[in-house]
């Protein structure tokens, strides 16, 4: 099983760089991995995503889409794509520290 570092701390990713276990995750990682995704800074309306995506996958054991962003999350699907420009559910996950969610490629 592949790892990655960040926050100096080791953690298993599956072979695209998720997670394996949020537990593992914390805010300084998440900008990190925010930073490797070509984002600089997480602003409030990131953090908002970034909290839903991991209460979702709390509760449902994955992911939103990205239409269930769009309609619940508070931001508009276009406002996601700005952003997160390489695929809001995608990248959003990545950096909440969740596995991908079911339905991305």
């Amino acid at each position: 099983m592949p790892t990655a570092t960040y926050d100096g701390t080791s953690v298993k990713v599956d072979d695209e760089g998720f997670f394996e276990d949020p537990g593992e995750w914390n805010e300084t990682m998440a900008a990190q991995i925010a930073r490797e995704a070509g984002i600089d800074e997480l602003t409030d309306k990131h953090w908002q995503v970034i909290a839903f995506m991991r209460a979702e996958y709390a509760e449902k054991g994955t992911g939103p889409t990205v239409r269930v962003l769009g309609r619940a999350s508070g931001v508009t699907v276009k406002e996601l794509y700005r952003l997160f420009p390489k695929g809001p559910a995608k990248t959003a996950a990545k950096i909440a520290g969740i596995p991908k969610p079911r339905g991305c490629i």
